[in-house]
């Protein structure tokens, strides 16, 4: 008999490249916005701050000390002033940008397409996210990945953001499922690993990076080391 019934799996950085279609939306709105002309000239550097700014507001958001729309706001002013950019209208324009081309980009992590589809026919099988809900439904449907889910449940949805065991006890009560038969997947230590184990639930960390949390159930190094747990 099967261990699990339920598999719960985190969305960006686990099934959904972030990484790889946040930075060619970013390449190509630096493109788009001429900002060589705004002495702005290296893509890779724009890149990089963007990403060192938008992780320490993310880690912001996810506290409770800032909300979604402080967030969107200041991500782009923000790394447009540490290249001495100083336009409202500009990082507001990119920001509206960035939210509508982004979701719709298709990259996924290496192997999760076809470890979805041979799961499928022996698991249930749902995302637990603490993305903005309709971002997240529209990444999931421009990637075609819809069809593998029963649930997607947001942290907006839940009402509480991984780690907080709210929004596990919200994804048990809307599935049915009980802490014993459900396994979650994701790539975050805190959010995802600590979030579960502190709900009662078996982890599985990925870490394609090396770093995996040693308390966790399991470390992935790759998506399909999954086959040897579930299949």
């Amino acid at each position: 008999m099967r261990r699990y019934r339920h598999l719960f799996f985190d969305l960006d950085h686990t099934l959904w490249d972030f990484e790889t279609n946040s930075r060619d939306t970013l390449r190509d709105l630096h493109a788009l916005e001429r900002l060589v002309d705004r002495g702005i000239p290296d893509a890779a550097a724009f890149i990089d701050a963007y990403e060192e700014i938008n992780h320490g507001l993310w880690k912001r958001y996810e506290s409770g000390h800032i909300d979604r729309s402080v967030l969107r706001v200041l991500r782009f002013r923000n790394t447009l002033l540490r290249f001495g950019v100083k336009d409202e209208r500009l990082a507001d324009r990119m920001g509206r940008d960035y939210l509508a081309l982004t979701p719709k980009r298709k990259a996924l992590m290496p192997g999760a397409r076809e470890l979805l589809a041979d799961l499928g026919s022996l698991y249930r099988i749902h995302v637990i996210t603490n993305g903005f809900h309709e971002v997240q439904e529209e990444k999931i449907a421009s990637s075609g990945l819809g069809h593998h889910f029963d649930l997607v449940l947001s942290s907006e949805m839940a009402g509480a953001k991984k780690p907080d065991p709210r929004i596990f006890r919200a994804a048990l009560e809307r599935t049915k499922a009980s802490a014993g038969e459900s396994l979650m997947i994701g790539d975050n230590p805190e959010a995802d690993i600590a979030g579960a184990r502190n709900a009662g639930w078996d982890q599985a960390h990925f870490a394609p990076n090396g770093g995996g949390d040693e308390r966790a159930t399991y470390v992935l190094g790759r998506l399909d080391d999954l086959r040897t747990i579930l299949l």
